[in-house]
């Protein structure tokens, strides 16, 4: 089974691309989902960020807005989340892939914002980099409800530049050129990539 790692920085469009791929009728594994899953009212992060963030433990589940705050900007906060999180988001992954090798499927996306940052692209067969201009970045960022100028410099700065995530990748997508630019240079990569 090949596995392609889908990545971006905040706001390149990656999350548009993996509902394209999804459309494509490949299987996709989102972290996002994976860690919102983690953090649920039952989910397997639950006790450790009780434990390790009281204050963002309510009623019986973990808000993230508070969750957000206490980390905003404390290296040793986000660390300490990264821990519990990466760990479960990886298990959750793992068992994705135990399940579409069970069927027999050939080929997976993988969609990780970190996906250079934590190691993970060693899993996988290829990978893509979902690319725009800091402007446009900027621009779509900024849009997003709640969002501040200092929020997207803190996620930036935990985050490799887009120009060393355009040459780590295996092929880079420009999103900021149209939606049937995006999904025509989607398709022609997982067309080629099934014929070899």
């Amino acid at each position: 089974m090949r596995i392609i790692g889908l990545t971006g920085s905040i706001g390149m469009g990656k999350s548009t691309a993996s509902c394209m791929i999804k459309g494509f009728g490949i299987p996709v594994h989102d972290s996002d989902q994976a860690v919102h899953k983690a953090l649920a009212f039952d989910g397997l992060a639950l006790g450790a960020i009780r434990e390790r963030f009281p204050e963002a433990y309510q009623f019986g589940s973990i808000n993230r807005q508070v969750l957000g705050k206490l980390v905003f900007n404390d290296d040793e906060a986000i660390a300490d989340l990264e821990r519990i999180l990466h760990p479960i988001v990886k298990q959750d992954r793992h068992r994705f892939f135990k399940q579409h090798r069970a069927q027999q499927v050939s080929l997976v996306v993988i969609d990780v914002p970190l996906l250079f940052e934590t190691g993970t692209y060693q899993e996988c067969y290829q990978t893509i980099v979902i690319s725009a201009p800091s402007s446009v970045q900027a621009r779509r960022v900024l849009s997003r409800s709640g969002m501040t100028i200092a929020k997207f410099q803190s996620v930036k700065s935990r985050q490799i530049p887009d120009i060393e995530k355009r040459k780590l990748g295996d092929i880079v997508i420009s999103s900021h050129l149209g939606r049937r630019f995006t999904i025509n240079k989607l398709k022609k990569y997982f067309y080629t990539l099934r014929r070899r």
